[in-house]
């Protein structure tokens, strides 16, 4: 993946949810809800963002929680990935 994000924001790809519930039902595309977790593919540098100093707390391979409405969705090589701000980022998943 060539995509580099600038400033705090995050690269980030949806962990899909499964197809089927518990008892056996298998879901159409249009019943399931947007996913919101996902796995951190690029992090940005961080620095001086809006005049203030932004650390960077995610890194590559962690899987993270994100606002449902969150972020700009991109296509780039038949793959689509979210760029977000790191303060649209809820929690880490261990």
């Amino acid at each position: 993946m060539n995509i580099k994000p600038l400033g705090d924001r995050v690269v980030i790809k949806a962990i899909e949810s499964e197809a089927t519930t518990k008892s056996g039902i298998v879901l159409p595309d249009s019943a399931k809800e947007k996913p919101q977790m996902a796995e951190v593919l690029a992090v940005g540098p961080g620095g001086n963002v809006d005049g203030k100093e932004i650390k960077m707390e995610v890194k590559i391979g962690d899987k993270v929680i994100y606002s449902k409405y969150a972020g700009t969705e991109v296509k780039f090589d038949n793959e689509e990935y979210i760029i977000v701000r790191q303060n649209d980022i809820l929690a880490v998943v261990e």
